[in-house]
């Protein structure tokens, strides 16, 4: 699952301010990249905060199987449905069941025995069905209860989340037809408990099924579900009955069905079926969207060592959705953003969307957290995919990028400080769809690679999905995937990042002591340990000197402390976490050659954003002003964005020499953000120069978002 409208990316925010959607004014956009700053964030004090334990669900039937004979009746949103579930006691005897059916009218509860029913006894309170069976079953006794229901998700109240803003579980979009610019469509959503709004069900995410599910449909309509299509037939009617087979075991939450106009692009990964279900307007513009899907599907296999375990991966884009995305197994459902023309494709292609969906069939379908207050175990790691996919398609500096942003988002939110990783003390399920579950868990697993790394890092996760496939798992089994493969104890980093609130604010001080011959770092913790631990910190430092560089790791675990480490001459550069993975606050003490050397020699994204972010504030230095010529063109678009708006802090005198490349910067940098920065740079800084010119000429620009930035800044 991922929510656009809370998970959007900094930068991506910033950029929006560019195109001054329903204004009349260009506004040059904030890039805060850097995670330097002299401020500590306020903390909400731990003490404060709920303590009730939000247990894993007691399991005492097991679902088996559900088969659904489903029909719809648009002009009412009703579904009429038949369900037969196979189960059985979980270990204990039992002689009673209790389902999640949300809003249904109830025909008929009975115990299906081959062709023949036996009506069985029931209390329905509108929320649950607590049915009385015909005898006590022992746990290898399976029985089949059968239920002949109507379903009315349109009469549910409606309940949600930031993340999720309905919980009606079934969607009938346009179902009256009044809207003649929007496709009369039906779809679901049941995440996190909501499916049971449509077909009587366990909820939880550690109840897992197979299932069945038959959709009568006017035969115009396309359909979809999990699984593979086993059967299509044609009535007499005018309707059409798909057949659907989901054959491995999922969790309830992550069944789905979709009915509506689609056009359907058939692709393959190896012998998978891999399909993408839009509109028919945006049929020619489907490859182009998801046409790396492929590709993404050979990447996750290799690099997990486990091939993806499902029959086919299919992925739609619906009105209206409740979300920004759903990792429904085999069968993704996006968001309409995600129907975009080639233009539009230019500016965002939501690839993140794409990958952290699908990387969720590994880390949330094939494993899944056993309760909500583990719900990191599958949004921390799709957000992580993101960057596993970005590092091998893009390159380490995009990849940095993106994880850089997602660190800022979470660091910019006060209240989040105050939550831990792993939330057992949760008092609303919904709660757990925030930045702590998406992106500062997915920074956190990026430590946890750097510190343990590569081979390890993967070697763990293979095992830890091999061991648990097709179920469920919670936070202290994946320690232990760790600690099998590594042979370490890792409560440490467990207890510290997934079972605690906050983040370390370090401050770094380094130099050379000529007389020792030595490198001398002085590093301080500066959080309230009162609301957050004393970490335990593995960092690596890069020594640069002319012709070489050393690495050396140091463990930081004292609220100040002196490293020394022995150089004949001073290094050109100390630089500290040398692979810019610390999720934290950090300040540097360093002098103004130094941060030019970094700049220089560096090679990492954040070296360079680090050094810039200090460089701003002596921007008269002549070899300055060199490192942002030199930053405007970096091979990063970040970098070059993020020089692009610290042009402001140079003194005016200086300006002029930059304008020849602001101005290349808006006609012809690839990146559309940094075209589109560049003309609120043009607007902000060189005011008394004829830039309309510029303007009108970026007007004819391909992105619309250069379009219509030039477009805002003519009207001015």
């Amino acid at each position: 699952m991922i929510n656009r409208k809370v998970l959007v990316s900094a930068l991506s925010a910033s950029v929006a301010l560019m195109a001054c959607s329903g204004t009349k004014h260009v506004q040059l956009p904030e890039m805060v990249i850097s995670a330097n700053s002299n401020n500590t964030l306020e903390k909400t004090d731990s003490l404060h905060r709920n303590r009730n334990y939000f247990a894993t669900y007691t399991t005492i039937n097991d679902l088996i199987n559900t088969k659904l004979d489903l029909k719809f009746k648009w002009d009412s949103a009703f579904v009429y449905g038949k369900a037969e579930l196979k189960l059985k006691p979980y270990f204990y005897p039992t002689d009673s069941l209790k389902l999640s059916a949300k809003g249904f009218k109830l025909n008929e509860v009975a115990l299906l025995t081959g062709a023949s029913k036996q009506p069985l006894k029931y209390d329905y309170d509108g929320e649950s069905i607590r049915i009385k069976l015909d005898r006590t079953y022992k746990r290898n006794e399976e029985y089949t209860v059968f239920l002949d229901y109507v379903a009315m998700p349109n009469k549910r109240i409606i309940k949600g989340s930031k993340a999720i803003t309905e919980d009606k579980g079934l969607y009938f979009i346009n179902n009256d037809g009044k809207d003649p610019k929007k496709p009369k469509q039906i779809w679901s959503q049941g995440e996190t408990e909501a499916n049971s709004c449509w077909f009587p069900t366990i909820d939880g995410p550690q109840e897992k099924h197979t299932q069945e599910i038959a959709l009568t449909v006017d035969k115009k309509y396309v359909t979809l579900s999990n699984g593979i299509m086993t059967g299509s037939k044609q009535n007499s009617d005018g309707t059409r009955t798909d057949s659907w087979k989901q054959d491995k075991m999922h969790s309830t939450y992550l069944t789905m069905i979709a009915v509506g106009d689609f056009a359907v692009v058939k692709d393959k990964w190896r012998n998978v079926e891999v399909n993408y279900y839009v509109e028919p307007e945006y049929e020619k513009y489907a490859r182009l969207i998801f046409g790396n899907t492929p590709e993404m599907l050979e990447f996750y296999s290799t690099k997990m060592g486990v091939d993806y375990p499902w029959d086919k991966y299919s992925q739609i884009v619906v009105r209206d959705f409740v979300s920004g995305a759903m990792e429904n197994t085999t069968a993704t459902v996006h968001f309409d953003k995600l129907q975009m023309t080639d233009r539009e494709h230019l500016d965002e292609p939501h690839e993140d969307i794409i990958c952290h969906e699908l990387f969720h069939h590994w880390f949330g379908d094939l494993v899944t957290c056993e309760s909500w207050p583990n719900l990191p175990l599958n949004e921390s790691f799709a957000t992580y995919g993101e960057y596993l996919w970005f590092e091998h398609k893009y390159g380490r500096a995009e990849a940095d990028i993106k994880s850089q942003m997602d660190m800022m988002a979470y660091l910019s939110s006060k209240d989040d400080a105050s939550k831990n990783l792993i939330r057992f003390n949760i008092d609303d399920r919904e709660k757990m769809f925030d930045l702590v579950s998406y992106q500062k868990g997915g920074r956190i697993l990026h430590m946890l690679r750097k510190y343990v790394g590569d081979e390890a890092f993967f070697t763990a996760l293979k095992n830890y999905l091999t061991e648990h496939k097709y179920s469920t798992a919670e936070v202290h089994d994946l320690r232990i995937a760790f600690e099998k493969t590594t042979g370490e104890d890792l409560n440490w980093f467990f207890n510290q990042w997934f079972l605690a609130s906050g983040h370390p604010e370090v401050s770094v001080a380094s130099g050379y002591n000529d007389a020792e011959k030595q490198v001398e770092i002085n590093v301080a913790q500066l959080q309230n340990f009162e609301k957050s631990p004393l970490y335990k910190l593995p960092i690596d430092v890069d020594f640069y000197f002319e012709d070489k560089v050393e690495r050396k790791r140091i463990i930081i675990n004292q609220a100040s402390q002196k490293f020394t480490f022995k150089f004949d001459k001073k290094p050109d550069v100390v630089n500290f976490d040398a692979e810019k993975m610390l999720l934290g606050m950090k300040r540097e003490t360093k002098n103004n050659q130094d941060w030019v050397n970094q700049f220089n020699k560096a090679s990492l994204f954040m070296d360079k954003i680090d050094a810039l972010s200090y460089l701003e504030y002596n921007s008269t230095s002549p070899e300055t002003q060199e490192v942002f010529k030199k930053a405007l063109t970096d091979k990063a678009w970040g970098v070059r964005i993020f020089a692009l708006q610290a042009l402001a802090s140079l003194p005016v005198t200086s300006l002029e020499t930059f304008y020849p490349l602001v101005l290349n910067a808006a006609k012809n940098d690839e990146k559309s953000y940094v075209r589109a920065t560049a003309l609120g740079v043009l607007n902000q800084l060189y005011k008394t120069k004829n830039n309309k010119v510029i303007y009108h000429e970026m007007l004819k620009d391909k992105s619309p978002l250069v379009e219509e930035t030039a477009k805002n800044l003519l009207e001015k």
